[in-house]
């Protein structure tokens, strides 16, 4: 049976992206001889890229269950984000928000950055707001 600190090594690196992010963790311990992670974090996007580092860490996951749940009081009420090269609202929007369509949200919320949704420029530093 996998001790419970031996787990939270291997996946050290989740854990503290877990932190990092403001997820409420509820519980974590070993259950059916799996590393048991349960909490509630900001976004659905937050969620994904939670994800994708269990997903760096171990790609089959097959010792760990991850259960989180969305509340949205926990999200931040706005983020920072610099453009980067190959960049466009549509897939910051799709990166923030899970859904590209969402992509005028950024633009309203960077208007005085902004006079055309459909050109950034790396390095610039805009709003997303929740």
């Amino acid at each position: 049976m996998p001790e419970l600190e031996q787990m939270k090594q291997k996946y050290a690196s989740v854990l503290n992206f877990i932190n990092q992010q403001g997820v409420r963790l509820a519980h974590v311990h070993i259950q059916d001889n799996k590393l048991y992670i349960e909490g509630a974090c900001g976004t659905e996007a937050i969620k994904n890229k939670i994800w994708d580092q269990v997903k760096l860490v171990d790609p089959s996951f097959s010792d760990l269950t991850l259960n989180l749940s969305v509340d949205p009081s926990l999200a931040p009420k706005q983020q920072i984000y610099t453009v980067a090269a190959g960049d466009s609202l549509s897939k910051i929007a799709k990166q923030f928000y899970g859904n590209a369509n969402e992509y005028m949200r950024i633009f309203d919320a960077n208007k005085d950055k902004l006079t055309d949704p459909n050109t950034v420029k790396v390095g610039q530093q805009l709003v997303i707001p929740n």
